[in-house]
């Protein structure tokens, strides 16, 4: 039978999901954030180094197994693009759409 996680890891899990959580709302909704990009990767790498070491302390709500969040309040979708386009690749289409409008008007 598997030994049960200290209460201290999972004091310390529950803690860093709150800190990220947190900061990803003041990064994501807020678009404040309070701590550089490295400081959020370090927290969150230490919490992958957590959980893998104590898989039972996994719960569908962590931030390392779930997908997305809510999108920023005023956020808009726009026009898609080619299917087959690159991340990118259509705000560089239109450029050249653009220039080739120019360049026929002379």
């Amino acid at each position: 039978m598997a030994k049960a996680a200290p209460a201290s890891v999972k004091k310390e899990i529950e803690g860093l999901r709150e800190k990220l959580r947190y900061h990803e709302y003041r990064y994501y909704v807020l678009d404040d954030p309070e701590i550089s990009d490295a400081a959020y990767d370090r927290m969150m790498n230490r919490l992958k180094e957590l959980e893998a070491a104590h898989p039972e302390l996994v719960t569908p709500d962590s931030l390392t197994v779930r997908v997305g969040g809510a999108p920023r309040e005023g956020f808009t979708k726009g026009a898609a693009c080619a299917t087959d386009a690159q991340p990118g690749q259509c705000v560089f289409l239109r450029g050249i759409e653009e220039w080739d409008r120019r360049v026929a008007r002379g």
